[in-house]
């Protein structure tokens, strides 16, 4: 969850409900996240420094605004090696090479 909701921030800062919307419109609708879950996340990602966040308002209404810190983006990097390591490690299982 760090690493999805890190990368949404990656580029722009946005509210929560926002972000909900970017992970499920970059999973192509497959990704459809409960309130009570990333909420909590974004407010732990705070805490260890990876996000800053402000209120502002919002078509109108006042709402938080989270943003990606140089430690966030950190940890970013961080993450998709990791991911990209143990994606490597499952094809490798998944779809075995063929050696005589």
């Amino acid at each position: 969850m760090d690493a999805l909701l890190l990368s949404v921030l990656e580029h722009d800062p946005l509210h929560g409900y926002a972000i909900i919307e970017a992970l499920q419109e970059r999973s192509g609708g497959a990704l459809n996240v409960p309130t009570g879950t990333v909420y909590p996340a974004l407010r732990r990602l705070e805490q260890a420094g990876y996000l800053a966040s402000e209120w502002a308002t919002v078509g109108g209404r006042k709402r938080r605004t989270y943003r990606l810190t140089s430690s966030g983006r950190t940890a970013l990097a961080g993450e998709r090696s990791a991911w990209r390591e143990f994606a490597g490690a499952i094809g490798s299982v998944l779809e075995p090479r063929v050696t005589r």
